[in-house]
């Protein structure tokens, strides 16, 4: 058995080596908040932070995690307490269909917490996930929203 450290806690696993991450995630940790889309890193559906830094968890091997922090978007609310991404998410109503919308919040996290007060050119930068509805400027606005508070 392997052990990765999820969310604060350290998890017990069994899976080839080279398995995703993001399956790892889902199939045998029960986080399923971590959304599989695209399987090349590119949508950005399956974003989670490994050590503070977004990444695409459906193109890491479960092996190069090692004892690197994981964070997916089950633990960002402390104790129900939304973070004021995930207010600012709701306050604007920027979800449609919502698939695409952990990924995004995982990636509007980690731009805030590299730049809190990010410009229009920062945020195109940082938020490369793809969302089909076309909620990009609902997500533009809600992360100034939340730079603000």
């Amino acid at each position: 058995m392997a052990v990765l450290n999820v969310n604060g806690k350290a998890v017990e696993y069994t899976a080839d080596p080279e398995t995703p991450l993001l399956w790892v995630l889902r199939e045998q940790l029960g986080l399923t908040g971590t959304k599989y889309a695209c399987g090349i890193a590119q949508c950005g559906s399956c974003t989670v932070h490994i050590d503070g830094a977004p990444v695409r968890s459906c193109s890491v091997p479960v092996n190069t995690v090692g004892t690197q922090k994981v964070v997916t978007i089950e633990a960002l609310a402390e104790n129900g307490v939304l973070t004021k991404i995930q207010k600012a998410w709701v306050e604007l109503d920027v979800p449609q269909c919502g698939y695409c919308q952990s990924g995004m919040v995982m990636a509007a996290t980690a731009l805030l917490t590299a730049k809190p007060n990010p410009t229009d050119a920062d945020i195109d930068e940082a938020m490369t996930n793809i969302c089909r509805c076309g909620t990009y400027q609902q997500v533009r606005a809600a992360i100034h929203a939340a730079a603000k508070v």
